[in-house]
């Protein structure tokens, strides 16, 4: 036999390694291809855009980068730029803490709001993220008495007595909400308005002369801390307020639910700075005579119901997006209706309602600066009145302006991104 394997060409053994693709099907150039020259109409946008940010970057940048933030009035910016562009940020730099905390809470108490501030985000963290251990939702619950403790300060008794009346309410709605939830949310509400009045009156007669924390009055408040408490504390209050009420306008029995629906379509048809007016002038006459209402609480009122009408509405665009089978199989299943509502309706109405709810949390943020037309010194209150007024930064306004949108904007953006992934997370139809 003839020894052919010299003559056998060469085999190859390993697989050949793969080429790059070319510089035109992937990378920079490609995404480029496809999203900003992918036509001629896409390609004039995209440098119709292109021309506008140059525009709008060649006008800010120098105004930015040229910055003073060393001077003690605008006069003496204009002289340090000696007629070159630039932002006078000076202004940020000593007014910093009336920005945020008013021009009347004592400097020396800074501390205590900022850490109501860092602990906030301890108490919310279990609400906003399912995986963390559920036994920190006991300081969530005991969070806004410790908050109102530090800003406020004076005697200990008296969130000591909110404690008691918000746990004599959750005593009463157990015990009535098996029946009915909103028997047992009034009814638990009820009895907290007692017990808290009954601890206002033995608060005042046993208070001490000087407290642990130092007192600090309602009228003292301001700044970017008052958006951030009545924004809070507004949104905390209206959504399970929201909740009740869309339930209350679904009800069989007519009384509440034409209650629930002629309190909706009011609120909804009166202007928020209207209820503000009504709450620094109209609202005390619905008091005692000699009671006096802090304006504080007077404008947490009326901001609540505003925006719990809102969430009311998204809610029952939830609840009415649900097929009727779901309500059907709770009945299968031998559920009452505190619990069909609590553990089949209500998730997954919450759920389709979430893009509703976070629309509304976000525009009742915005809008707590509307109190600065009842005289109440928020962030805009203070740029507008006692910094705006003074002699030596009259004129700016660009620098406070911008750093009063940029808090909003952090703020917002913040809660619209976690919205966005609490979708995403929640998103088990098709999986």
């Amino acid at each position: 036999m003839t020894d052919t394997s010299s003559q056998i060409a060469f085999v190859q053994k390993e697989p050949i390694p793969e080429s790059p693709p070319p510089s035109t099907a992937a990378g920079p150039v490609k995404w480029m291809r496809d999203n900003l020259f992918s036509g001629w109409l896409n390609s004039l946008l995209t440098l119709a855009a292109l021309w506008a940010i140059y525009v709008i970057l060649s006008g800010t940048l120098p105004w930015l980068l040229n910055g003073v933030w060393n001077a003690d009035s605008l006069a003496e910016c204009r002289e340090i730029l000696n007629g070159k562009t630039g932002a006078c940020f000076a202004v940020l730099a000593e007014r910093w803490n009336q920005l945020l905390f008013g021009f009347k809470y004592p400097a020396d108490l800074y501390w205590r709001p900022t850490l109501a501030f860092v602990l906030l985000f301890v108490a919310v963290a279990p609400v906003l993220f399912f995986d963390l251990p559920r036994k920190l939702l006991m300081f969530t619950a005991l969070y806004p008495f410790i908050a109102f403790y530090l800003i406020w300060g004076g005697t200990i008794w008296s969130p000591i007595f909110a404690l008691a009346g918000f746990a004599a309410w959750y005593m009463v709605f157990e015990r009535l909400g098996k029946n009915s939830f909103v028997q047992g949310f009034f009814g638990g509400a009820a009895v907290a308005a007692i017990v808290w009045g009954i601890g206002s009156f033995i608060t005042g007669a046993i208070a001490p002369e000087e407290p642990f924390l130092q007192a600090v009055p309602s009228r003292d408040l301001g700044g970017f801390m008052l958006n951030m408490m009545l924004g809070v504390t507004c949104v905390s209050l209206s959504i399970p307020i929201g909740i009740v009420l869309a339930l209350g306008r679904q009800s069989d029995m007519p009384l509440i639910k034409i209650i629930c629906v002629v309190f909706i379509e009011f609120i909804r048809g009166v202007p928020l700075i209207t209820l503000l007016f009504v709450a620094s002038v109209m609202l005390a006459y619905f008091f005692p005579p000699d009671s006096t209402v802090d304006l504080f609480l007077r404008v947490v009122i009326m901001i609540t119901v505003f925006s719990a009408a809102y969430i009311a509405e998204v809610i029952r665009g939830g609840l009415a997006a649900l097929p009727t089978g779901q309500y059907e199989a709770a009945d299968s299943l031998g559920l009452d209706y505190p619990q069909a509502m609590r553990l089949i309706i209500l998730p997954q109405a919450l759920k389709i309602s979430i893009p509703g709810i976070v629309n509304v949390a976000v525009g009742l943020f915005k809008d707590t600066t509307l109190v600065s037309v009842i005289s109440m010194f928020d962030l805009l209150g203070m740029i507008r009145g006692p910094i705006l007024a003074s002699t030596e930064w009259n004129g700016v306004y660009w620098e406070l302006l911008g750093f009063a949108a940029l808090l909003f904007f952090v703020v917002c953006y913040g809660i619209s991104q976690y919205s966005q992934w609490l979708e995403r997370r929640l998103a088990t139809d098709h999986r």
